[in-house]
């Protein structure tokens, strides 16, 4: 599995200029006014990962296949958008059905560039937009939970689970909290989800800046770092306009032009870099002659579930995971090196499953 990311911001910030980097097309329309994204357009992009390399060439396979993830370029929010100005609902909608938010926030001046608020101020920019997913929830919730609570009252143990829940993100919506601030215990979790709070989801705040910028960042992204401190969410430094230069270059093109900016990677290994801690996920590989390829789950995956990824039979007829850890298959040159070094394990059904696990599963038809 990878993960559905929304791109959102006010407009003007340079979401659709990053989305076109991170998947490396021209589908989203970049211009300098609001609402050129009309329609949410949505690209897979490989997740970069050295590993896959190193495997490919140990084991001398053929072919790398590495994991994916889903960009959602999602129309610039205004202020009132909750209340359907400049085409809210409809982009509410699309926020909906991602699992995380990757926020864009302005963090450069360009006075040929305008800005929807008239200054720039990436704090009040994110609460502006914070404040839209609020009213949403808020309003979405106050509909819903009149019915439920009947239900509830009813006797209805589903109804009541999720009446619960909603009454504890409602205290924190009115009190102008964001609702993943709510504890939720892990057998609440999925009931919690099923709610489709928008301001529930885990948020990467992509601090887009000029390209002197690009490495450290800047006054502006400063105060966004504290302000993800604060709120639990995290942060990453990008100029989308180093990453829509390098999109249409080869990989040699790309070190040699990050190399003459002073940058070690691109912006994009960092933004996935982050989504995937924000989101808990891990990568796990398997290897042989005919190819190298990563899997994505979420931390703390047993082995079953993780062989699961490739195919349902494979869970369900889960005998063993025959494992080999990524350190091991290299510092041994492979799986046959580390047999003979005592690093190859067999796995059993409640073996949880480490980030760079390359794994064979043996599975009863």
């Amino acid at each position: 599995m990878g993960f559905k990311c929304g791109i959102v911001g006010l407009p003007n910030v340079g979401k659709s200029t990053l989305f076109n980097a991170l998947t490396q097309t021209a589908a989203a329309q970049a211009a300098n006014y609001p609402f050129c994204t009309i329609e949410p357009n949505v690209g897979d992009v490989a997740v970069p990962d050295d590993r896959l390399e190193m495997l490919c060439k140990i084991a001398g396979s053929k072919e790398i296949i590495p994991t994916r993830l889903t960009f959602v370029d999602i129309a610039g929010l205004v202020r009132g958008a909750s209340k359907g100005e400049g085409l809210g609902n409809q982009f509410l909608a699309n926020i909906r059905e991602c699992d995380a938010i990757a926020h864009v926030v302005r963090c450069f001046e360009d006075s040929d560039i305008t800005h929807v608020e008239g200054k720039i101020n990436p704090v009040a920019d994110i609460e502006t937009i914070e404040t839209e997913l609020m009213l949403a929830d808020l309003d979405s919730l106050e509909k819903r939970i009149i019915p439920i609570e009947k239900k509830a009252k009813g006797g209805d143990k589903e109804a009541k689970e999720a009446f619960d829940l909603m009454s504890r993100a409602l205290v924190l919506l009115r009190e102008g909290k964001p609702a993943r601030l709510v504890e939720v215990k892990p057998t609440e979790k999925k009931a919690f989800e099923m709610l489709g709070l928008l301001t529930s989801k885990p948020v990467l705040y992509v601090c887009n800046v000029e390209e002197a910028s690009a490495d450290k960042g800047n006054a502006f992204t400063a105060k966004v770092f504290a302000r993800a401190k604060e709120e639990g969410a995290r942060a990453v430094v990008v100029s989308a306009k180093i990453e829509s230069e390098i999109a249409v270059l080869d990989a040699a093109e790309q070190k040699d032009y990050l190399d003459a900016i002073g940058l070690a990677e691109p912006g994009l290994n960092r933004v996935i870099r982050e989504g995937y801690a924000l989101l808990g996920l891990i990568t796990y590989f398997t290897v042989g002659p005919k190819e190298a390829r990563a899997w994505t789950i979420e931390t703390g995956t047993k082995a079953p579930a993780a062989a699961g990824v490739i195919h349902t039979d494979f869970e369900k007829g889960f005998i063993r995971a025959e494992t080999v850890a990524y350190d091991d298959y290299v510092a041994f040159k492979g799986e046959a090196g580390a047999r003979e070094a005592g690093k190859f394990r067999l796995e059993g059904k409640e073996y949880v499953v480490a980030d760079g696990d390359v794994l064979h599963f043996r599975f009863a038809n």
